[in-house]
């Protein structure tokens, strides 16, 4: 009796293990949402000396993209555009919400943007985001 209750035990060990496995091999792979970040404001800032000042990956970092769950209770990443305005991240499929750091009435003005990934697929999610310098 003990030889077949240990003999139980290891198949039921054995039968956990190739479970797992099946279900992690079943995973679907991740998709891609990629987009542009355009910095938008209603009058050009003019400095003292009358240049105005261009965009550069510093200007970018200061706005930050945040995605969030489809019911925005989690943050799931949070992405910065390149020199050029232009991101990209890896996510799992599913539904999300892309959304701008510091959004709030008198703030940075942005409307979040909905938006679904599939496992092997880019999705493209542009954002304007509106500075309210004046």
């Amino acid at each position: 009796m003990y030889c077949s209750l240990k003999h139980l035990l290891i198949a039921g060990c054995i039968f956990l293990i190739l479970v797992s496995c099946a279900a992690s091999s079943n995973a679907l792979p991740p998709g891609f949402m990629e987009g542009h970040l355009k910095i938008i404001s209603p009058k050009e800032v003019e400095l003292a000396d009358g240049d105005t000042p261009a965009v550069t990956s510093e200007t970018y970092a200061e706005y930050p993209l945040i995605i969030m769950s489809r019911n925005r209770k989690k943050e799931i990443a949070r992405v910065i555009a390149n020199k050029d305005g232009n991101y990209g991240v890896k996510l799992p499929p599913g539904d999300y919400v892309l959304d701008a750091q510091g959004r709030a009435p008198g703030h940075v003005r942005a409307k979040p943007q909905l938006f679904t990934v599939v496992s092997n697929q880019t999705v493209r999610i542009d954002m304007d985001i509106d500075t309210g310098i004046r």
